[in-house]
Order: C-alpha cells, then sequence, then structure tokens
C-alpha cells in the first residue's frame, strides 16, 4: 500500500538503445563477511530506528533491475507485492541470472524490512522506460534503479536520465548509483591529435587492465560535433609488435554520437586508441569501460545515467572499514557543471545465501532507498526534494570541507537522516 496518491503525467521519450547499453553497477568481488562489530560500527542509528518501529510500513519500494530477481529469496519472501518483466522474452527470473537484482532489492529489503516491494526486470531501454511507468503507475514512493547507461552525454540529457527526473516530478524519490568508472573513466579535448589519434597526456596509447576475458569500452563525443567521426580501437603487443583486435562501432542511442567495442580478451597487454579527424576540432571525448581499468583516466565526470539526472538521488560507494570514497566511485561533476554525486552509502552487503558480498555503487544506492523510505513511514508527507534535502544535510562530510564532487554531501546517517519516534531510546 501507497504512502501518497500521485496524479501522472505523460510520458513522450525516444528510446532505442538495446541491452548491450546497460551495465549493472555492483562489482562481485570476494571478501570475508563483516563481523558484528563492523556491522554495528557502520550501522548509523539503522536498528535503533528499527527498533522504535520505523521499518517502512505503509511505504512501497520499487526496484528496476536487468538481471532479474529470485522472488522466493528468504530475505524478499512476503514483502513482494507485484514483479514484472518489460521486454522481448524478458522473465522476472531471467532464468535464474537474478544475484544482482536479487541483492539489491535484499538490500532495501534489509534496510526497510516492512516496506511492501515491486520488482521490475528490463532488457533495453524501452523495457526501462516502460517499467519506470509502471512503477508509478502504481504509485509506489520510491524507485531504486541500481543500473547505469553507458555512451550517454553526461548533462543528465540523455532519455534515461530524464526518465528518472520525470519520475521524480510526479512526487517519487528516484535513487541511482553514480557508477563504479573512476578509474575507467577519461574525458578531455580533441585539441591536439598526432597524425589523426587522440592523446591521452604525452601518449596516444591507453592501456587497459583488469580480470574478464571479455571487454566493453565506450566511446562518445557531443552533439555540436555529430558530424565528425571518431573510432576508438583496442590493441593487443606482444614483443613490440601491435595488432588490432577490434574496431568501436556506431551505437545509436539518444540522439548522441557514440560507439562501442565488444571484444574477448586471450592474455597478453592491450591498449585502445582513438582515431580521428588530422586537424583539432575542439570535441569533448569521453572513453569509458564497465569492465576494465584504464592506465591514463580522468575520474572527474565519471557518474553514469541515470544518476546524472536532475532531481535524481545520486549514490557513490563508501568503504567504512576504511573511511574513504571507494577509489572506483564514479566522481562528478556532471557536464553542466552540477555536483554529480549527492550522498555516499556503504558499497559492501553480505546477502543471505551468497558466497560474496554485493559490491559497488549499486550496493550503495538501495541503502540510501531503503533510508529514503524509512524517512517516508517516519513523516508520509515529505516530497521527494525535502527527503533529498534531509539525507544531503544530516550526512557526515567525509571529504575536504563542505560539498565536493567525490563524495557529494557525504556519508549517510540513517539515524540522523530520519526522524524516531519521541519515545525511542539507544
Amino acid at each position: 500500500m501507497s504512502a501518497r496518491t500521485r496524479a501522472l503525467g505523460v510520458v513522450a521519450l525516444a528510446l532505442c538503445c538495446l541491452l548491450a547499453a546497460i551495465g549493472a553497477l555492483a562489482l562481485s568481488v570476494p571478501g570475508a563477511p563483516a563481523d558484528a562489530g563492523e556491522r554495528n560500527a557502520t550501522d548509523g542509528g539503522l536498528q535503533r530506528l528499527h527498533d522504535a518501529g520505523v521499518t517502512g510500513g505503509n511505504v512501497t519500494v520499487g526496484v528496476v533491475g536487468v538481471t532479474g530477481f529470485d522472488t522466493d529469496h528468504p530475505t524478499l519472501a512476503e514483502r513482494v507485492e507485484a514483479a514484472r518483466a518489460f521486454g522481448d522474452g524478458a522473465t522476472v527470473a531471467n532464468g535464474g541470472r537474478s544475484r544482482h537484482g536479487t541483492a539489491t532489492a535484499a538490500v532495501v529489503a534489509r534496510t526497510a524490512p516492512d516496506a511492501d516491494l515491486r520488482l521490475a526486470t528490463f532488457d533495453d531501454t524501452t523495457g526501462f522506460r516502460r517499467a519506470v511507468t509502471w512503477l508509478v503507475t502504481a504509485d509506489v514512493d520510491v524507485i531504486v534503479a541500481p543500473v547505469s547507461f553507458y555512451g550517454r552525454p553526461g548533462d543528465g540529457t540523455s532519455t534515461v536520465a530524464r526518465l528518472g527526473a520525470w519520475a521524480r516530478r510526479q512526487g517519487v524519490v528516484f535513487v541511482a548509483p553514480t557508477g563504479n568508472l573512476a578509474r575507467s573513466h577519461w574525458a578531455g579535448r580533441y585539441d591536439d591529435p598526432d597524425d589523426g589519434r587522440l592523446r591521452f597526456g604525452d601518449t596516444t596509447r591507453n592501456y587497459v587492465a583488469g580480470r574478464g576475458s571479455e571487454t566493453r569500452i565506450w566511446l562518445g563525443w557531443d552533439r555540436g560535433h555529430a558530424n565528425e567521426t571518431y573510432v576508438a580501437e583496442l590493441y593487443r603487443t606482444d614483443d613490440g609488435e601491435s595488432s588490432l583486435v577490434a574496431r568501436s562501432e556506431p551505437f545509436p542511442g539518444d540522439g548522441v554520437p557514440n560507439a562501442r567495442i565488444n571484444a574477448r580478451l586471450q592474455g597478453g597487454t592491450y591498449y585502445v586508441v582513438v582515431r580521428g579527424p588530422d586537424n583539432a576540432t575542439g570535441a569533448r571525448i569521453r572513453l569509458s569501460s564497465p569492465t576494465h581499468r584504464f592506465q591514463r583516466t580522468r575520474p572527474g565526470g565519471s557518474v553514469a545515467a541515470p544518476a546524472t539526472g536532475r532531481g535524481v538521488v545520486g549514490v557513490g560507494a563508501y568503504d567504512p572499514a576504511a573511511g574513504r570514497v571507494e577509489p572506483f566511485s564514479s566522481r562528478g561533476p556532471t557536464a553542466d557543471d552540477r555536483l554529480g554525486v549527492d550522498v555516499v552509502a556503504p558499497a559492501r552487503h553480505e546477502i543471505a545465501g551468497y558466497d560474496e558480498p554485493l559490491v559497488g555503487s549499486s550496493a550503495a544506492a538501495p541503502y540510501v532507498g531503503g533510508l529514503a523510505a524509512l524517512a517516508l513511514d517516519a513523516d508520509p508527507d515529505r516530497s521527494p526534494r525535502e527527503i533529498e534535502l534531509r539525507l544531503e544535510r544530516t550526512a557526515d562530510d567525509v571529504g575536504p570541507a563542505g560539498t565536493d564532487p567525490v563524495a557529494g554531501n557525504g556519508l549517510v546517517v540513517p539515524g540522523r537522516a530520519v526522524d524516531a519516534p519521541a519515545n525511542a531510546t539507544g
């Protein structure tokens, strides 16, 4: 049962991007489970809120995932109000490939244990639009979208970013991860080419590192130079000899010029070259990879859509044990000079039944989505803007003094962000 009734607007968005443009942002990496002491140290007053009866009752949270959901998972059982799949051949269970979606929904359920859940999975951006519209039409209070769309402009004008902003205007708190691209992002001007090749500082090669045999690399440039051609090339080098592995192919999406490489790596050393016109054009070039790291990086401006949308709560990844923002967590500002990162949150969550924790900014985002549900449980009359401001103004400043594009307004603190009943103790 939703906390409020909302009037719906008309969605008129042209969406034509495919599944390969979507990236689930959690990094599934091995790690020892947090002991009780660590959990208590990073609790921030969450257990006190639960003990006081602030558990997300009368609030509905929608989770939009690309991998599917196991609705029978013990953490989700009896909390799922409805689940639907959007897209050709899409199913909620996704053939059992549902770990990421299930884990993100479980983080919401643990944070707001009495909130009802509506789960939606999709396989392309048209499906994403339909999923978000379904959730808004169903009168949910909070939407968590733990996904990232690559190759989009970083100024909030992409269709998926505007869709998040639209949902917020309908009275829904919309929460999205900022991304995990800080170590795999480069942005700059095409203003000093070397024989038609982009310079990454003093070299035209940007070496690639990381695990995994499958790599995806995205190249984008601004609409003002849409009539120009830029191409990313992936090379393998061995004993001083280089061979071309893959060349980027244009990817039509959001009406912005971009291209991508999908390639299989077979060991060895790899690097990327970006080719363009022989003369300087001043085009804004953006290179990123959701699968591998770059040697030459510019972390600033690496926030991914839909978190780039205006009014979307963009959540970065924080490591409480190390007392720092995760090195991989995407940084602002946006291309139009907004902060980009609103808050950061703990980014490692153990999930019942899984050997490895959920790690990444898409582990942090559902935690904040759950806190938004608790805040609405405590005060159902708050608007999405008021919820966002409460999360931001009560956060711990964990970076340089004041707001900054790495930690945003700081680390969320449940006990401050949510009003506990007057008789609460602890």
